[in-house]
């Protein structure tokens, strides 16, 4: 099979891993892989695990990006895949556009995935269009069918998100280089225990409310000392700096990192105490608390969402009603006197790009039966 990946651009995220982890299982599975985005930094992981990256922006909230779509019609004519895999609703709109354009007989068959919550319109609508959805957790499952009622149920494939038992397993630990090299940028972490909230640096992830826990948490044990993993996007730096400003409000300058966009959270996780996920909105899935729950780590998030299912199947006692800054406070008390065991990885990344590439492939049998 030849598949076509489409997505704004490939900087960090987890609907650009996912995007990376399917090309790798398409390649090593001897398919072909190709992916339309803007760039970014990690098209060069991309190429060197075997997928050929077409460079075309669309994804820029632009008037000038409607015009893109001839661009996009021509890629599909040249390199003609089976399947368009659709994962970002402005490049959806654009690729849809574009696959409409062509005559029936030469369509790819279309895939798209929900990868979020979106606001509930004609705009987001777009993501229910394939000709089957993937959603990444029962909780999209459920808003696909709450708020799309005209989506049949049996074209919606439940398939988690993953991890890598070989990459993610309880007792794994960084090389001494990195420890050195951790400490030497960030002392003052330095036999503290480390308190780690990873995501992007935006108000619904809930990095407020952590800045409120750790304050009141450090009256009680100032060995804790809260790390912020994620960057701010250039568009909201704002945001950032109200953070700066929370945490000068609450004599937290001495307590909290914030270490920006990091590629290497794999270890840095592997040194937290504790792990937070307190997004304010449900989460689609929630990738960096299945891999911290892969590491052995106590997680402990709000109830909601694709957050909340991991939680339930791994580790049930982290789990907090959603909103409830006290209910957290409470929780970590309880946790860091004890902790109990993280279960079994629940979702593994075999498992779903398994899953991906055998729903790919009804499609593409599907096509060479019917004569399409």
């Amino acid at each position: 099979m030849r598949v076509m990946q489409v997505l704004p651009a490939l900087d960090a995220g987890g609907v650009e891993t996912g995007t990376l982890e399917i090309g790798r299982a398409l390649v090593a599975a001897g398919h072909e892989s190709l992916v339309v985005s803007a760039g970014g930094r990690m098209v060069a992981q991309l190429e060197a695990e075997g997928s050929r990256h077409l460079a075309l922006d669309i994804g820029r909230k632009s008037p000038v990006t409607l015009l893109k779509v001839r661009a996009m019609r021509r890629l599909l004519r040249r390199y003609s895949p089976d399947i368009l895999h659709l994962r970002s609703r402005l490049p959806a709109w654009i690729a849809w556009w574009a696959w409409q354009g062509l005559p029936p007989a030469e369509r790819p068959r279309l895939v798209t995935t929900v990868h979020g919550s979106y606001s509930v319109s004609r705009y987001s609508a777009i993501m229910t269009r394939g000709e089957r959805v993937i959603a990444v957790s029962e909780h999209i499952r459920d808003y696909i069918l709450q708020n799309y009622p005209d989506v049949e149920p049996e074209r919606i494939s439940v398939i988690h998100r993953g991890v890598d038992p070989d990459q993610y397993f309880p007792g794994y630990q960084p090389t001494a280089e990195w420890l050195k090299q951790w400490e030497a940028q960030y002392p003052q972490t330095r036999g503290r225990e480390l308190l780690l909230m990873p995501g992007r640096l935006t108000r619904w992830k809930g990095q407020l409310d952590f800045l409120q826990v750790l304050a009141r948490l450090r009256q009680q044990d100032d060995r804790l000392m809260g790390v912020l993993v994620g960057e701010a996007h250039p568009r909201k730096q704002h945001f950032r700096e109200e953070l700066e400003a929370e945490i000068d409000r609450l004599g937290l300058r001495e307590q909290v990192v914030l270490t920006g966009h990091r590629s290497d959270l794999r270890q840095i996780l592997s040194q937290a105490r504790l792990v937070f996920v307190l997004s304010r909105q449900p989460e689609a899935f929630g990738r960096t608390a299945l891999e911290a729950l892969a590491l052995g780590k106590p997680v402990v998030g709000y109830d909601h969402g694709g957050t909340g299912e991991i939680l339930q199947a791994m580790y049930p006692q982290g789990r907090v009603l959603p909103g409830s800054v006290d209910a957290v406070v409470a929780r970590v008390q309880s946790l860091l006197q004890q902790p109990g065991e993280v279960g079994p990885v629940a979702f593994t990344l075999s498992a779903m790009t398994e899953a991906t590439l055998c729903l790919y492939q009804e499609l593409y049998r599907d096509s060479s039966t019917s004569g399409r």
